[in-house]
């Protein structure tokens, strides 16, 4: 696999399972820095960088969401090689259910489960104006409302000239997608929501149910559109559970 989706980690020789996780717009590996804490014995949580962002800051991100899931694809296909599944939040979320669409076009082992969090389904209405040839004061002031940004970094103008060009290629991979109709996936979902998130709202995320030949399940937590953030145990539970990593896993491990 090409290490630099893997942040400069390892795939581990030893995991019974791979739970590969994708960021939100402006997001790295480290959202999921975290998880590898929570997850049993024998789950090895893979949280994939892509480019422009953490270890690959120098590299120029994409702008368009199908040479975006190529690469990913490209980069996965030597680490399937075991059960694993697919988790993205919000981008990310948008992002595992076109992998996986991908994936099944392609010789290789298929997810036991796909994890959609935070992300709308394919669809539904934009209910904001386009970011990605806006301002960058229009951009801030979005992410000062989405509020999983601390304020004092949306103050720090060097970091945020280091960061409005990977969120703007992000927020143009998103408001350029098309969605194409396919058969639904044959793989079953869990698509999971903040209770009190107003960007993605719960009622955004009824209409994944319809693609998905094999199940779906719609799963709410406390919290706004960044409640990933407090429910990292029971994120990791219920990933365990309804994708059958228990099966090889053995006790969960609690953050410290």
């Amino acid at each position: 696999m090409d290490r630099r989706w893997l942040a400069g980690r390892e795939l581990s020789p030893g995991a019974d399972f791979r739970l590969f996780c994708l960021p939100y717009a402006g997001g790295g590996a480290a959202v999921y820095r975290a998880w590898q804490e929570a997850a049993p014995a024998g789950v090895q949580v893979v949280a994939l960088e892509p480019p422009g962002r953490g270890t690959r800051l120098r590299e120029a991100p994409f702008r368009r969401l199908a040479p975006l899931i190529r690469s990913v694809a490209d980069a996965l296909t030597d680490a399937l090689d075991r059960p694993y599944a697919l988790f993205g939040h919000s981008m990310g979320g948008l992002l595992a259910f076109e992998l996986a669409r991908a994936l099944r076009r392609r010789p290789v082992r298929q997810p036991a489960h796909v994890f959609i969090s935070a992300a709308a389904s394919p669809g539904t209405a934009p209910g904001r104006p386009l970011l990605h040839c806006a301002t960058d004061g229009e951009i801030l002031g979005r992410l000062a409302e989405l509020g999983g940004t601390p304020p004092g970094l949306l103050d720090d103008v060097e970091l945020m000239e280091l960061m409005l060009p990977v969120l703007r290629a992000d927020f143009a991979v998103l408001e350029t997608y098309e969605y194409r109709a396919e058969a639904p996936l044959s793989v079953p979902l869990t698509v999971l929501g903040g209770r009190a998130d107003r960007i993605v709202p719960p009622r955004a995320l009824d209409g994944w149910q319809r693609h998905t030949s094999a199940g779906s399940r719609l799963c709410l937590f406390p919290g706004d559109h960044f409640f990933l953030h407090g429910a990292t145990a029971d994120l990791m539970s219920t990933v365990v559970r309804d994708s059958g990593a228990a099966a090889v896993a053995g006790p969960a491990r609690l953050p410290h």
